[in-house]
C-alpha cells in the first residue's frame, strides 16, 4: 500500500505529463479523478502504467449493484492499486462490486474502498441538505461499517476519523484521506482538513494531496516536504 497519493487533477493528459515532467515527478503513486478519467479514459491509465505510476483511480461509483458490478469488470482490467464506490450506494452494491473485480482480474488484486461522508462537507450541510441527523462521525463509523460488511477492504474519509474508524473496523481496515494540506496551504473547498504530520500521528493509512503540490511554487520540493512530514511525522 502506498501511502501518499498525488491527485492529478488536470483536465487532460499532456497537462499531467507536463506536470509531472516539469516537476521530476516520475513514478510516483497518483491519485486519477473524474475530471481526467472522463476526458481520457483508459487511455490515461495505461500512460501512467507504462511510466511506472501506482494508482487510485478515484470514480466514486454509485448506481444499482447490476450496473456497479458491470462497470467494476471493466475497471479491473485496468490493473490499478485503488478504486472506489460510494458506501451510500449499500452493502449489496459493495459486495457485487467486488464480485466485479474479482470475476476478471486474477493475478493483481485492486483494493476496493468505499467514500463514507466527503470531506467537502461539514455537519451542518449533512443534516440541512442530505437531511442526515446526528454528527459526522455517527454516519462515518455506520457506513464504514456498511462497507466492511459489504467487502470492501476500506474507507474514503477524514483524518479525523481514522481512529474510529479503526477501532470499529479493526486496524487492518484501510483508511485512505483525502483533505491533507501542508502547514503553508490554504484549506479551499475542504472542510475537515489534517496535514501530512498528524494523518501520520494519528494512524491513517494513505493519504491524498493535491493543491498543496500541484499549486506550489515548488512542486518536487512541496511533495518532498509531504514525504519527511509522513516519514516523521512532525510539520517544518
Amino acid at each position: 500500500m502506498n501511502h501518499i497519493y498525488l491527485a492529478l487533477d488536470f483536465p487532460t493528459w499532456e497537462e499531467s505529463k507536463q506536470f509531472l515532467d516539469d516537476h521530476q515527478l516520475k513514478e510516483v503513486p497518483v491519485k486519477v479523478g473524474m475530471e481526467l478519467f472522463y476526458r481520457e479514459g483508459a487511455y490515461v491509465i495505461e500512460q501512467l502504467k507504462n511510466r511506472n505510476h501506482p494508482i487510485f483511480l478515484d470514480l466514486k461509483l454509485h448506481d444499482i449493484p447490476t450496473t456497479v458490478m458491470r462497470a467494476m469488470r471493466n475497471l479491473a482490467t485496468l490493473e490499478v492499486d485503488i478504486v472506489n464506490v460510494h458506501a451510500l450506494g449499500g452493502s449489496e452494491m459493495i459486495k457485487r462490486a467486488k464480485e466485479g473485480l474479482a470475476s476478471i482480474n486474477k493475478q493483481h488484486e485492486t483494493k476496493l474502498i468505499a467514500v463514507t461522508i466527503l470531506t467537502s462537507m461539514d455537519e451542518q450541510t449533512m443534516n440541512n441538505d442530505l437531511q442526515l441527523q446526528g454528527s459526522i462521525e455517527q454516519h462515518v463509523t455506520h457506513l464504514a461499517k456498511v462497507a466492511k460488511n459489504g467487502g470492501a477492504d476500506g474507507v474514503v474519509c477524514s483524518v479525523h476519523e481514522v481512529e474510529m474508524i479503526k477501532q470499529h473496523c479493526g486496524t487492518s481496515f484501510l483508511t485512505v484521506t483525502p483533505g491533507i494540506r501542508l502547514p503553508s496551504s490554504k484549506e479551499n473547498d475542504q472542510k475537515r482538513v489534517a496535514t501530512p504530520s498528524l494523518a501520520r500521528r494519528i494512524g491513517t493509512d494513505s493519504i491524498v494531496i493535491g493543491r498543496s503540490i500541484t499549486k506550489a511554487n515548488n512542486p518536487l520540493e512541496a511533495y518532498q516536504q509531504a514525504q519527511e512530514e509522513w516519514k516523521n511525522g512532525t510539520s517544518k
